[in-house]
């Protein structure tokens, strides 16, 4: 009988040094087995985030409870082991998980409170894709209090989280839904279906005055904004009256001149929110609140993660690689064997 207490013996996706995509090579590791409330899930498949490449270049060290040198904040697989005291999961069952880090291996250490189930339209791909992109998109627009009928403002539509919010802004009755990219991602977001009503190309210049345009000089109600800083004034000037803009990322900076005036006479609020670092209390509730609100409505086919493509796990730099240049629509996707 194996020792239970033992380490698992794995591969994983690990980073050797601080750097480029290159410094990522498959490796053994030794996994720590399950403690109380947690399990250990065969991964089939890990999301791949831009937190992972900040990760790896030294710029977004993990929390101090995952692993520190194997990146990846959500995975979907089977349930191999289960810890003590875990109970309404059995091994065996598909599930798909929001991790702190270490999705980039053959196996991973759940909390058993952050698993969901993976509706069987779903592959393990698919479901690797879900779990980081709604998650901050709904959680997002729940601190923003979004409502039927208001006008949603969508930055880096055509990424993961940016599909996502277009797919849960037409979920949530918004009567306008915009979202800013490049051309060509606009192109694919048309293609692929995705709830759009205008699509504004980012490398035109500023958006505010098509924003102003688009809704009868009134603006967005509600912005979800991964850019930061460099759209810090054309989001005010985007912003409705009692308008609430959401910052979940800083690809364009993290320092901006506040201009106070702006949100008094405006009633405005700006909400700041990352996942990542918040306690296993809140991801468990967070977890229940999409078990509510979203498996329905993925498990009918009205919401879906958006693929790009898929590499290989041994592949993760030239998923990095790929994801640097920018081009993707939706989801990159690891899979294991």
């Amino acid at each position: 009988m194996a020792d239970e207490a033992a380490p698992l013996a794995i591969r994983a996706v690990r980073i050797t040094e601080p750097g480029g995509p290159a410094v990522l090579e498959l490796q053994p590791l030794e996994l720590p087995p399950p403690g109380p409330g947690e399990v250990v899930l065969r991964v089939r498949a890990a999301g791949v985030n831009r937190a992972d490449l900040l990760q790896r270049r030294g710029l977004y060290p993990a929390p101090a409870d995952a692993l520190q040198d194997v990146p990846g904040l959500e995975v979907a697989g089977e349930v191999e082991r289960l810890g003590p005291g875990v109970r309404g999961v059995a091994e065996g069952e598909r599930v798909m998980a929001l991790l702190p880090g270490g999705g980039y291996a053959e196996r991973a250490v759940v909390p058993a409170a952050l698993l969901l189930p993976i509706p069987e339209r779903l592959s393990f791909a698919e479901a690797a894709a879900f779990p980081e992109v709604f998650y901050t998109a709904h959680d997002a627009f729940l601190q923003a209090e979004l409502k039927a009928g208001e006008r949603v403002l969508v930055h880096a539509a055509g990424g993961g989280v940016g599909t996502a919010a277009l797919q849960l802004a037409r979920l949530a009755a918004c009567s306008l839904i915009i979202g800013t990219a490049s051309r060509p991602k606009l192109e694919a977001i048309a293609r692929a279906g995705l709830p759009l009503d205008v699509g504004i190309d980012y490398n035109r210049g500023g958006f505010a005055d098509l924003v102003l345009e688009r809704t009868g000089g009134k603006g967005a109600d509600v912005i979800l904004d991964g850019v930061g800083a460099s759209y810090w004034h054309d989001n005010l000037r985007s912003l409705a009256t009692c308008g609430r803009l959401v910052v979940i990322g800083l690809l364009g900076g993290s320092r901006v001149e506040l201009e106070l005036g702006v949100l008094m006479t405006r009633r405005a609020r700006v909400i700041g929110t990352v996942l990542r670092s918040r306690s296993l209390a809140e991801k468990a509730s967070l977890t229940e609140r999409v078990r509510t609100d979203l498996l329905p409505p993925l498990e009918r086919g009205e919401i879906g993660p958006v693929l790009d493509r898929c590499y290989p796990l041994a592949e993760a730099a030239a998923a990095h690689r790929y994801m640097e240049e920018n081009l993707n629509v939706g989801k990159i996707v690891l899979e294991a064997d």
